[in-house]
């Protein structure tokens, strides 16, 4: 009955806030507010004839068009909204005949919405992706699997990986699955150790390593058994003997996990050879892992001349990381901890025991007493082969990470065929929505049993859980995954920009854009802040390396914190647009692209993306940028084609504001042999001639990025794209999110709280033929 009633209600809030704004609107008023503006101005180029664009008015003056012309009305509201229409070129009314006009839209499509039956959309059956998969595993067993490395990338659709409809398995998908199964498994259980040490060498010459900085090497190592570890660094060259002593550290998966003194002459004076060695003992749990090992302390290298640092006669560096292992070792495996509830060999009450407490968190619901029998017969058929109880758990473990009850996010319909049937979703449901969400990984035990109790879907309990959730460090996949993507972040793993023309890019520099980005984005959310701050900030994070690269002062060491930006910095940085990482990836490896970056600020900023360029499109002359003409020269003259003049009007000026950053995202004010000029026109007339001003602009539009933020959250949120049904949904969050100064955890508490992420409803299935 809870569930019934808070169901109700929040169909019951939709339907007001949905109809609350029509109140004292009639078709008289919305004919005289629109169809002035649709005849005197917008039917100038959108008419039967000219019809620019591919879009025309004819028979849009109507207040009843709305419901028979939703996305031609949609697609007008936005992009008056925006500011691109009407362009600069056509008479332009008077800013309150265009709040009126798009007042009068919105309060048409508020109508239309509020006498429509609240629809929450359906999403099928959910595959886990690749990082959902990997972070499953990891908060399950307590095993590190890195499914990148092991399965096909993920399909993507509406701008995400997790979207349902595309998340399909293939026959080759699941041989994948089935070999990981086995390997997760024996990580998880066997106790096994090779009958001799196996010795694994990461050495520079064989490029199996990576150096990050001067000081400090990376390499990425498989653990295939659990044990005691000695892990032996290469040292060659030699320093002057008034170098100072340093620390050798070695981090795991980011933390720290042993470190050691060299050691020094009874002088004091650090003794190093040619070529020396030093190693540690440490336990090392099975698993994918990335090792760094590093000097702290290490003022020696400041002084040492670039050209010197790998010089054996005058710089000691790492070049080799050796592991060499496993040993028999006193501690006890993490993933052993969890799966091992009690003694399996105590008897079959305990293995039955272990089957339903692990299948209840890899099912993420409660299992059945037939689900545990069907688990028991691998230990059964294990035992009678002579293997051992633990061997048999090892077989069924295997059996339930191929399990579609494990690899897919099912939800029920009482009614799956017939669309009326709007219900909500089930506790449990909700619980793996939320975690998935928020985490891209499954509920733990607090959530879960939050589900179990019935009490999850209350809204004040949701509220707590989000918080909770949020302050969670397994939060950092909502900035990894989500904003990876709306960011496309992401794609700085594949960027190659030309190393002739960017000699300073390398691995390090890469990671440090990533890192400045994810971390500005966890803190905006986990500090609450207004997401006005996405679009301009007076701080970022940075390191030393990525602090030099801004030519930005006074920030040394590795470690990367909050940087208050002067007055200096702010002309130059501030908010995404100004990260090295977004103009990386909106860049050609050997150039700024205005249109791609002018596309990207359309796309994932204004929400307003520019359609497809029509077949036959002439190229950009590339041999003039920068020699004949600056890139802005240039596609002026190819912006003459009348082919390309529409779409460009709009994408180009955007592009044009971030001009003053190369192709990685480094401040210039020349482009080859002309000066950079980065003012521009945009379609509503406004102008500005650097990117601050720029940002000035695009932060005044607040109300239409925010919406574009919350679809783009919606659609992650919900595994799906988003429908016009969906549209109540999002003005009721923008309405709410207004009202609260646009905090970001409001955004995230707004999606969770709504009829779409809390219900479903069934599909009408077509006939056979």
């Amino acid at each position: 009955m809870k569930t019934l009633r808070s169901f109700t209600a929040i169909v019951a809030g939709l339907l007001v806030c949905s109809a609350f704004p029509t109140s004292g609107q009639n078709p008289e008023e919305f004919s005289k507010a629109v169809s002035p503006l649709l005849s005197g101005t917008c039917a100038q180029c959108h008419n039967d004839r000219q019809a620019a664009g591919g879009f025309s008015v004819t028979g849009l003056s109507a207040s009843n068009s709305i419901v028979q012309h939703r996305e031609e009305w949609e697609k007008v509201l936005r992009r008056v909204r925006g500011g691109e229409m009407p362009p600069s070129n056509v008479a332009r009314p008077s800013d309150s005949a265009l709040r009126a006009f798009t007042n009068a839209i919105q309060m048409e499509l508020d109508r239309a919405d509020a006498a429509g039956r609240p629809d929450p959309g359906r999403v099928i059956a959910r595959r886990l992706n690749r990082n959902e998969y990997s972070n499953t595993i990891r908060d399950l067993l307590g095993v590190e699997f890195h499914a990148e490395k092991y399965f096909p990338t993920d399909g993507s659709g509406d701008g995400f990986d997790n979207i349902g409809e595309i998340l399909t398995v293939s026959p080759a998908l699941m041989d994948r699955y089935l070999s990981a199964a086995e390997r997760i498994a024996r990580w998880a259980i066997s106790t096994e150790l090779p009958p001799k040490p196996i010795v694994d060498e990461y050495h520079q010459r064989d490029r199996k390593i990576r150096r990050v900085d001067p000081s400090t090497v990376e390499a990425i190592h498989r653990v295939e058994y659990a044990g005691e570890y000695t892990v032996r660094f290469g040292l060659p060259g030699e320093r002057a003997p008034d170098a100072k002593p340093v620390t050798l550290n070695l981090w795991m998966d980011g933390k720290p996990l042993a470190s050691k003194q060299i050691e020094t002459k009874p002088s004091g004076l650090v003794y190093f050879d040619p070529y020396s060695e030093e190693e540690v003992r440490v336990y090392l749990p099975v698993g994918d892992h990335v090792f760094r090992a590093g000097f702290t302390n290490d003022d020696f290298v400041k002084t040492v001349a670039s050209a010197d640092l790998y010089n054996n006669k005058k710089n000691k560096f790492l070049n080799s990381i050796v592991f060499i292992g496993p040993f028999p070792s006193t501690v006890e495996k993490e993933s052993r901890k969890r799966v091992l509830v009690c003694n399996p060999e105590s008897g079959r009450a305990c293995v039955e025991r272990i089957l339903s407490t692990l299948a209840r968190r890899a099912y993420r619901r409660p299992v059945t007493p037939s689900e545990t029998a069907s688990l028991m017969r691998f230990v059964d058929m294990a035992r009678t082969d002579s293997h051992s109880t633990e061997q048999g758990l090892q077989l069924a473990i295997q059996a339930i990470l191929v399990s579609p009850k494990f690899l897919f996010r099912i939800e029920r319909d009482a009614n799956p065929t017939d669309p009326s049937q709007i219900h909500p979703v089930s506790d449990i449901e909700l619980a793996s929505r939320l975690s998935y969400f928020l985490w891209s990984s499954m509920p733990d035990e607090s959530l879960l049993q939050l589900a179990e109790s019935g009490k999850l879907h209350e809204a004040e309990t949701l509220r707590r859980e989000i918080t909770r959730m949020l302050a969670d460090p397994r939060s950092a996949a909502l900035a990894s995954n989500f904003a990876g993507q709306w960011l496309e972040t992401r794609n700085l793993d594949v960027a190659e920009p030309d190393p002739k023309k960017f000699p300073e890019w390398n691995p390090e520099l890469r990671d440090a854009m990533k890192t400045e980005t994810t971390m500005f984005f966890e803190y905006i959310l986990k500090e609450n802040r207004s997401i006005a701050e996405f679009l301009d900030a007076n701080y970022t994070f940075l390191n030393e390396r990525l602090a030099k690269f801004y030519g930005i002062d006074q920030v040394t060491g590795p470690e990367f914190r909050r940087v208050e930006l002067s007055r200096q910095a702010t002309e130059q940085r501030g908010g995404v647009l100004s990260q090295a990482g977004v103009l990386t990836v909106s860049s050609y490896p050997n150039r700024t692209s205005p249109v791609i970056r002018g596309k990207y600020v359309l796309s994932n900023i204004l929400g307003t993306p520019p359609p497809p360029p029509p077949p036959d499109v002439p190229n950009l002359d590339e041999g003039a940028v920068g020699t004949v003409g600056s890139m802005k020269q240039q596609l002026e003259k190819h912006r003459e084609n009348t082919l390309c003049a529409s779409c460009h009007s709009r994408m180009d000026p955007l592009g044009f504001g971030l001009e003053n950053y190369d192709a990685i995202g480094r401040w210039r004010t020349r482009d080859g042999n002309f000066p950079v000029d980065a003012s521009a026109t945009l379609p509503d007339g406004k102008t500005f001639s650097n990117p601050k001003e720029m940002r000035a602009i695009l932060t005044s539009q607040l109300p239409q990025f925010s919406r574009t933020l919350i679809e783009k959250m919606m659609t992650y949120a919900l595994g799906r794209g988003l429908q016009n049904y969906d549209r109540r949904t999002v003005d009721t969050i923008q309405r709410t999110l207004n009202t609260d100064n646009y905090r970001f955890q409001t955004l995230v508490e707004q999606i969770v709280l709504s009829l779409p992420f809390q219900a479903r409803r069934g599909e009408e299935v077509a006939p056979t033929p």
